[in-house]
């Protein structure tokens, strides 16, 4: 796992990382930890009110690299347990991920859709991976994984770091305040407003399908 979810148990109550599934899961685990499931509510339901704002609107997104000509068969819940399976890292990438993707959304007028939310976590659940666990798979793998090809995960990786400005590094709090909020929402039934372009916090395959990973992200 990696270390920063340890580290911040001074900064967050260790309840809540066991809630979350953060603490006590290892890399390589079968179970799915709960993170997980919080993440990929939260995504789904920023992605349906901002398509739903796009069409009252009529304002067409940003394309980029990122956006597919129709959205993936897979679902959000469904692409994250798939990374999460195959990949092996360790549960705190995702948390790792969403702030990256915040933080790619807060540089650019894109908004987060059906179009390109599979293309923006691949990539960011990788270079989380990459920066925070010891041990991770190149890229190659990693495209089998997303569905996408190499050629393509490559230019996404450079598109995402450039226009991040290679920000990876997190803070202890802002690794706390991001689970904090997860807990709180899932406990309390909030949901945070956030900008149309952004799910952040201030600052097909199938399941018997084990040995291939079909590419399913449209082109």
């Amino acid at each position: 796992m990696g270390t920063l979810a340890v580290e911040t148990e001074n900064n967050v109550g260790s309840d809540v990382y066991l809630s979350l599934g953060l603490k006590e899961l290892r890399k390589g685990v079968t179970k799915i930890p709960r993170v997980l499931s919080l993440l990929s509510s939260l995504l789904e339901k920023s992605v349906q009110r901002n398509e739903m704002q796009s069409e009252a609107t009529h304002v067409k997104d940003v394309f980029t690299i990122f956006h597919g000509l129709r959205a993936p068969s897979l679902s959000i819940g469904q692409y994250i347990d798939r990374i999460f399976k195959y990949s092996g890292c360790s549960p705190s990438c995702f948390v790792i991920a969403n702030i990256y993707v915040d933080r790619f959304l807060e540089s650019t007028e894109v908004h987060l859709t059906s179009l390109n939310v599979h293309r923006l976590l691949i990539t960011s659940v990788m270079l989380a991976a990459k920066f925070m666990d010891d041990a991770f798979f190149n890229n190659a793998y990693y495209a089998k994984v997303g569905g996408v090809s190499t050629a393509e995960l490559n230019r996404l990786e450079m598109k995402f770091l450039f226009t991040i400005d290679f920000r990876l590094q997190v803070s202890i709090e802002t690794f706390g305040r991001y689970c904090s909020q997860l807990e709180k929402e899932t406990l309390e039934g909030l949901q945070i407003e956030r900008p149309m372009q952004a799910c952040r916090i201030k600052e097909g395959w199938t399941n018997k399908d084990d040995s291939a990973c079909a590419p399913t992200i449209a082109r």
